[in-house]
């Protein structure tokens, strides 16, 4: 083999070897000349960013944040396992609030609907026009009003009164005043034959005992009740002796 050939050979061999880094050389030339637009376009952005943010940058400052946080590294770390912990129970906590937003939305909406919020929003203002209307002392007095109020009322839930109110109630509805007529001496009378016009005698009279009461405060009401029976007693005994006509008090003689 004579030295040209060798040195061709030798030639070629160099050249394989030399063919791969030509290769990279090559995507790297490729490489540069794609990325030479971007890096323009982001030295651009980059530009414009720092001009917006150059009136409020101060490298004081920047070096300042530094220095903190590399004296409160502890602090920081305690910081980030707080936040840790935190979104943690945010992921645990999320399900719940999904179903229990819902419900709560639903309930306020049905006490929207039902003017709970407007009462409430009217007694407000109903306390606010009276704190602009009274003063402390007044409220005071007003307070104490309102307390002898419920006492009054927690006597009127007794059943007995309960009852005895409904049925007042009930006699506007029982009385046609367009068919009163005028009654004068013997027509009352003679009234006094009528059974009901005895029965309500006898309720005005046991009304009239009890009103009595209330000059000597609150009296003796079991005495009272006693008297009661005495005149319901007396009552019945007096039914019996009634005529047939006493019924109507228009039959009875005058």
């Amino acid at each position: 083999m004579t030295n040209e050939e060798l040195i061709l050979m030798k030639l070629e061999k160099i050249e394989s070897q030399l063919e791969p880094a030509i290769k990279f050389g090559e995507s790297i030339r490729e490489l540069k000349d794609d990325l030479i637009p971007l890096q323009n376009i982001g030295y651009q952005v980059l530009v414009d960013e720092l001009e917006q943010v150059q009136a409020g940058f101060n490298l004081d400052d920047l070096l300042d944040l530094i220095r903190q946080m590399m004296r409160n590294t502890n602090d920081f770390v305690f910081a980030l396992k707080a936040m840790a912990n935190i979104i943690e129970f945010a992921n645990d906590i999320e399900p719940l609030l999904k179903l229990a937003v819902p419900q709560a939305i639903s309930a306020l909406d049905k006490m929207e609907q039902k003017g709970v919020f407007r009462m409430i929003k009217a007694m407000m203002d109903i306390r606010a026009k009276v704190a602009s209307a009274y003063d402390a002392d007044d409220i005071d007095q007003i307070g104490d009003v309102m307390v002898r109020l419920l006492g009054l009322t927690k006597k009127l839930s007794d059943p007995a009164t309960m009852e005895l109110l409904e049925k007042f109630a009930e006699l506007p509805s029982k009385i046609d005043l367009e068919k009163t007529k005028k009654v004068g001496p013997f027509k009352l009378a003679s009234a006094g034959f009528n059974s009901e016009v005895k029965e309500g005698l006898g309720v005005m009279i046991e009304l009239t005992k009890a009103m009595g009461k209330l000059k000597n405060g609150n009296g003796d009401m079991g005495k009272l009740k006693d008297s009661n029976d005495d005149m319901e007693n007396l009552t019945q005994g007096n039914g019996d002796d009634e005529t047939p006509n006493e019924g109507n008090g228009d039959n009875a003689p005058k």
